[in-house]
């Protein structure tokens, strides 16, 4: 789908937030058959998007995973958490390519039917700005928490800053 790179990223714009990072593309006949077969895991920010695909089984899988289908703008159709294994997903008509995440990622990532997904090359996004401001404070020492009590046996705080 999108040349040499075999990995993609995924982040839902709506919730602004990342499903994976490096997540591998299933568009050939092999690679859709194959898909998590033979894996006894997927790595946290890993994943399969298999293309084309409405519908997938769970045959022959040794872990359980979550998929999200989605449609040809990238807009979300289904979510299923937690797919355990000899399961078979029933097609759904609007889907044109599903989505395999390690478990609990349809959860943090909030994704949901509907939302929006951006679906690109790894190495095709270059940060141009910073993601946050900068801190203008540098942290020269971390106290452990059991010693970040002040005279009164009020909380202080827990890292020593310099300007």
């Amino acid at each position: 789908m999108f040349g040499t790179s075999r990995e993609v990223f995924v982040y839902n714009q709506t919730k602004g937030t990342f499903l994976a990072f490096r997540v591998g593309v299933a568009d050939s006949i092999l690679g859709r058959l194959i898909g998590l077969l033979g894996r006894k895991s997927l790595k946290p920010d890993g994943g399969v998007w298999i293309v084309p695909a409405n519908a997938i089984h769970t045959v022959g899988m040794l872990f359980s995973f979550d998929v999200v289908m989605i449609d040809k703008d990238f807009r979300v159709v289904s979510v299923t958490e937690m797919v355990k294994p000899f399961r078979v997903l029933l097609p759904k008509l609007r889907a044109e390519s599903v989505i395999e995440l390690p478990a609990h990622t349809i959860f943090r990532s909030r994704t949901e039917v509907g939302d929006q997904l951006l679906i690109d090359r790894y190495e095709a996004r270059k940060v141009v700005e910073p993601l946050s401001p900068p801190c203008h404070e540098k942290v020269t020492a971390i106290t452990p928490l059991i010693a970040n009590r002040g005279e009164s046996g009020d909380r202080v705080s827990r890292a020593k800053t310099s300007a």
